[in-house]
Parts: structure tokens; C-alpha cells; sequence
């Protein structure tokens, strides 16, 4: 593996080794770019320290870093402390994901010449559209191995999908399949197929899962290109009296500090720790944060449409046996304002384990009803809905100087209500997702409020002007030349579609062009 001197200012430096970065830095180093990569978190071997235990991968690989929450979502009473549930490991939250690996639809990429302005939203079009993102997807569903794309089988239908096949086909409902997963259907890149052991969010302790903790990462660190510097958290991004990035402030396990120089920093540490970290480094030249000419580092963030229905049927179901998201309804996807609502929805299989289902189903309950469903816990199937919600200013990451993390800076805050529209699809996906399950015999239909986020977006969104956004359609920022973003913070909507196929595609077409004005000299 490569090691680079602190003071090495030809380097790339990538914050964050996840979807985003960790796709990022692999493919700078293919194209022979000096890559550091700086992860906050520790490195896990996938083959010792993954185990089938929800509460014990928890510990492992979650975000716990001191955070707080305001607004009116559910999250902020339930889950006060953990807005979101993602992973602080190398690898980021590619250890944790399901695998479901969707494209963003050519309609999403317009929405506000689609859906037209909706009150309380904050809609744009994207600077980009589907043709232009195409043969980055081709690439992408490559890299990832993603099932029904390039040949690649789709894998078996478990018994919660049968379930959830059998209503969806009575209801009349036609896309219905078990998915396209970033998890291989049979041996493919070195790594084998998926067992069906369930425990996907806990990470795949076969490898058969797309993760860049045994894919990206291996294969830049083989270059020479590319050195990772794990459980090394960045504190603030440097800048010259030019305003050009010039490196990154960061601590080691050991609280120690350094100072990595840099040619260009590429931020890529999720939609909350990526404009907290742009914020954190206000300077005098950048009194508002870095980047933040437009004062919209931070906002328009979403967490997409979420809720859950589950059933109980007479028979056992076990919908924890087999891949837990290889399931999915597509028919909701669509744009069509009849029911309600602009935009679509999802529904896709899910299955918690009996710890996580405890703490989900109706977060406070407790006493005989909850009892009693829980008991029904073999018998029960379950499926996740995902829709695309609305962007508003107000919802937004700042900083909370009144809780500060182990390095003293300030805390982040995730403040989110949910707009009229969010709530209008949630209805009618509960409504659906319930005529799913009745229509395939279920005694009962319980609907289960939003987790923490998964699906973290926006909050430094790509725009045409510089004025309407925080980066441009190379997710450069609109400010600083040599600064990029590269993960899900660059989403300018959010779309119906789980994200990390579009974060991978992102950050290829970015690499390419990251390596092209490198040899340009123009950053």
C-alpha cells in the first residue's frame, strides 16, 4: 500500500470511503491520481469481524457521534440522538445498505418541469439528465454486479416476496420482481453469491453484497495509487489566501492532529457530516462556511418518503430467512397527481430481526397488543415504502454549539418537517401496501412510522447557478475549484429510487472528470 508524506500537496484527498468516496478514490487511482483517502472509522475484516447479530453489528459499524434533532417528524421524539442510521467504518454505509440498486427516472431529473412549483417545496431541475448519466450507469451496474442488468440473473424470491407477489398480482399491479440487487445471484468479481443467510444490514459475511470495503478499497490500494488512513476524522477543510483548498485537518485515533496538504479535497462523508464539516471550516475569507456563497450548504435535506407495513398471516412466513430487500413493487413509481401527490413510491421487501423489530414496529409501545404481534414475529411479512420527498430550505443541517462531539466542535442538527406531500404519499402507500398484503390473506396490517434515515440527501445540492446550489453538475463546488462533494449530499432531488447506484455513478463520471482537469491543469 502507498504512503504519502503529510506535506505531499499533489495529492487527491477524499474524506469518506463509502459509495460515494470510496467509488471515488478507487477510480482516481486506476487513472494514476495520488489518492489519501481519510475515514472516520475503524477498518472491519468482513471474513472475522462481521457476525449474524443485530445489536453486536450495531456497536460495530453505527454513526454514534453526538447529534441532535428538531422539527416535526417522528424521528426527533423516537430517536432523538440518532437521526440517522448509517455506518462510521471503512466502507461507510455500503457495509449496511440492502443492495437495491435503481435508477433515477428520466421525469425525476426534471421535476420541476414535471411536477410544476409545489407550495412549501423547494423543486428544481437537475443540472444533468438521464442521457447524460446513462453510460455511467451501464458502468456503474458493472462495478456493482447489479442482478437484471449485463446478464446478471435475478435472485430467488424468499418467502416474503412470495407473499408479497402473490397480493401485489391480485391487486393488478405489474413491475413486480425480486429487484435489481447489487448482490450477486452466482460468483462474479472474485467474491460468491449470496447464500440467503439474511443479516444484510448487519454486512455480508459472505461477500456476495457490493460493499467498497472488499471491492473499491482493495483494488485502489493495489495500484499504488491510494493510501486509506482509517479511523482518521476530519475537523475542518484548509484553504490558501487564494481560497483555493490547500488540505484537511484531521485526528487520528489518538486525538493527535495533522494536517494533510492537498491539490484537491473531494468531501464525501454523507448529507449530514459533509455540510457540517463545510461549515465547520468558516474562516475569515469564508465567514458562512466554505463554499456557502449561496447560504445553501446545509439545506433542502431529505430523507426520502419512508414508512413500513407489516402482516401476519396464519401460516409461517419467517421473513427473515433470505436476502432482506429482494422484492420490490415499481408500479407506484410513477408521476401521476390523481392520488394526491406528485411523485412515486416503492415498495420493497423488508424483514428486521426480533431486537430491531422491537425498537421499529411502534417505537414506545408496550403492554399486550405490542406483546402480541411480536409473538406473531414467524408469522409476519414486512415491506419498506420508499417515495420521493419534497426539498424545503427549512429543512436543513446546522450547527448545534450548545452539544459538541469528543473533538469540542459543534454538534450537527437535523431539523426536518415533513411536507403536505410526504404525508399525502405516506397514506396512500400504507393504504396500498396494506391492500397488498389483505389481498394475499393477511389476519392483520400493522403500519410502522419512518426509522432513522437511511437515505440522507441533499444539503449540498448540484445547481445550474451558483446562486440556487452549493456545487455544479461535476459536483464542483461553485465556489472553490479545486473543493468537490461526492456522495448523496449532491442530490437535487430526491426521486422514488434508493440512491447508492446513483452515488456510484456520480462519483465514476466525476473521477473522470476530476482526472481530466488534473492533466489540464486547471485544478
Amino acid at each position: 500500500m502507498a504512503k504519502f508524506d503529510l506535506s505531499d500537496d499533489s495529492v487527491v484527498v477524499v474524506i469518506g470511503s463509502g459509495a460515494g468516496g470510496g467509488t471515488l478514490g478507487n477510480e482516481l487511482a486506476q487513472k494514476g491520481v495520488k489518492v489519501v483517502c481519510l475515514e472516520a472509522g475503524k477498518r472491519l475484516d468482513w471474513q472475522s469481524d462481521f457476525v449474524n447479530d443485530e445489536w453486536t453489528m450495531f456497536g460495530k459499524t453505527a454513526w454514534l457521534d453526538a447529534r441532535t434533532t428538531s422539527g416535526d417528524w417522528r424521528v426527533a421524539k423516537d430517536f432523538s440522538g440518532l437521526p440517522a442510521w448509517i455506518c462510521k467504518t471503512v466502507g461507510g454505509s455500503t457495509l449496511h445498505w440492502a443492495g437495491a440498486s435503481l435508477r433515477i427516472q428520466e421525469h425525476e431529473f426534471a421535476a420541476l418541469s414535471n411536477y410544476g412549483a409545489v407550495d412549501g417545496a423547494n423543486l428544481m431541475d437537475w443540472p444533468l439528465t438521464l442521457k447524460d448519466l446513462e453510460p455511467y450507469y451501464d458502468k456503474a451496474e458493472d462495478k456493482m454486479g447489479v442482478t437484471r442488468t449485463n446478464g446478471i440473473p435475478g435472485l430467488p424470491g424468499n418467502n416474503n416476496f412470495k407473499v408479497m407477489e402473490a397480493g401485489a398480482k391480485r391487486l393488478g399491479y405489474k413491475n413486480v420482481h425480486s429487484g435489481r440487487m447489487a448482490i450477486n445471484s452466482e460468483a462474479r468479481d472474485g467474491r460468491a453469491s449470496c447464500l440467503q443467510l439474511g443479516f444484510c444490514f448487519q454486512g455480508c459475511r459472505t461477500g456476495a453484497k457490493w460493499s467498497t470495503l472488499y471491492t473499491e478499497v482493495p483494488k485502489a490500494e493495489a495500484t499504488g495509487n491510494y493510501e486509506l488512513r482509517p479511523e482518521a476524522h476530519v475537523l475542518k477543510v484548509e484553504h490558501d489566501k487564494n481560497g483555493k483548498v490547500s488540505g484537511v485537518l484531521y485526528a487520528d485515533k489518538n486525538g493527535a492532529q495533522h494536517i494533510q496538504k492537498a491539490r484537491v479535497v473531494c468531501v464525501a462523508g454523507n448529507s449530514i457530516e459533509s455540510p457540517r464539516l463545510l461549515l465547520n471550516s468558516a474562516s475569515n475569507m469564508f465567514s458562512d462556511g466554505l463554499g456557502n456563497s449561496s447560504g445553501q450548504v446545509g439545506r433542502n435535506y431529505m430523507r426520502h418518503m419512508t414508512g413500513s407495513v407489516y402482516a401476519t398471516f396464519d401460516k409461517p412466513v419467517n421473513m427473515h430467512r433470505g436476502t432482506t430487500m429482494a422484492g420490490i413493487i415499481t408500479d407506484e413509481s410513477r408521476h401521476d397527481t390523481s392520488r394526491g401527490f406528485v411523485g412515486g413510491y416503492e415498495m420493497e421487501t423488508l424483514s428486521l430481526g426480533v431486537p430491531f423489530m422491537a425498537a421499529f414496529l411502534n417505537p414506545g409501545a408496550w403492554g399486550s397488543e405490542f406483546a402480541a404481534d411480536m409473538d406473531e414475529y414467524n408469522h409476519m411479512a414486512g415491506m419498506w415504502l420508499v417515495g420521493e420527498d419534497m426539498p424545503r430550505e427549512s429543512n436543513r443541517i446546522t450547527l448545534n454549539s450548545d452539544v459538541k462531539d469528543q473533538y469540542g466542535l459543534p454538534a450537527p442538527n437535523v431539523h426536518f418537517d415533513d411536507h403536505d406531500n410526504d404525508m399525502a404519499m405516506r397514506n396512500h402507500a400504507f393504504k396500498q401496501g396494506s391492500a397488498v398484503y389483505e389481498a394475499a390473506g393477511a389476519t392483520k396490517t400493522i403500519e410502522t412510522p419512518p426509522y432513522p434515515s437511511t437515505h440522507n440527501l441533499g444539503t449540498n445540492r448540484m445547481s445550474a447557478k451558483a446562486s440556487d446550489g452549493v456545487v455544479n453538475k461535476w459536483g464542483q463546488s461553485h465556489d472553490i475549484d479545486n473543493l468537490f462533494v461526492s456522495d448523496g449530499s449532491v442530490f437535487t432531488t430526491g426521486a422514488s429510487e434508493n440512491p447508492t447506484l446513483t452515488i456510484v455513478t456520480l462519483a465514476i463520471r466525476q473521477a473522470d472528470y476530476i482526472a481530466e482537469q488534473m492533466g489540464k491543469s486547471n485544478i
